[in-house]
């Protein structure tokens, strides 16, 4: 099934590159795996409602711990790991929030393997279901707001436009590093990312 392919593709891409071997391409691979998760999603929310065979969930088993991939991403992202989104484009005007690039990819995949074992285990209706479901509630959300930061990071690079300062209050790190500082990082990780000098 190639919504299940679209998933387990992402997952396991999202895994590979946490483990930080290739630090220089980590942004471009996130953004293409991100890109064709939500070709995946754009797929379950034109599709009509996914009714399990099931009337209440299966047990899936533990749900596995994202801790250790939301701490390597984190750690290979870390001077552009922040970004600022507004929720709901359709709700009341409200400010930015500050949210995490690492955080947001590890939450998404840990909802993606949760379909992953009801798939695995030949729950295909309960796995497409959930993928719809978790898409339509969360995580379609979350991934658009990850590639548009993405895709900004790459914008300010290629574009040579400065990122901006990260505003007061909003830099949800504790490192240490002034606004300045964080901003010369992502600048210099993009660009080297891009072979671009700077």
């Amino acid at each position: 099934m190639q919504i299940a392919d679209s998933v387990e593709s992402f997952v396991l891409a999202v895994t590979e590159v946490a483990k930080g071997d290739e630090p220089g391409s980590a942004v471009s691979l996130l953004l293409l795996e991100v890109s064709q998760l939500l070709l995946a999603g754009g797929r379950l929310g034109a599709i009509e409602d996914v009714v399990p065979d099931d009337r209440f969930e299966p047990d899936a088993g533990p749900e596995p711990d994202g801790e250790q991939l939301r701490e390597r991403l984190a750690a290979l992202l870390a001077p552009i790991d922040v970004y600022h989104e507004v929720f709901d484009p359709y709700g009341p005007p409200e400010k930015p929030n500050a949210f995490r690039i690492s955080d947001d990819l590890a939450g998404v995949v840990g909802e993606l393997q949760h379909g992953l074992t009801h798939y695995r285990e030949g729950r295909v209706s309960e796995a497409l279901w959930w993928w719809q479901f978790s898409y339509l509630s969360n995580w379609g959300t979350t991934c658009s707001a990850v590639l548009r930061a993405l895709q900004s990071l790459i914008a300010h690079v290629r574009l040579d436009s400065p990122l901006g300062a990260v505003p007061d209050g909003a830099d949800t790190d504790d490192d240490g590093l002034t606004d300045e500082q964080l901003e010369q990082q992502a600048g210099d990780l993009m660009a080297a990312e891009l072979g671009l000098k700077r």
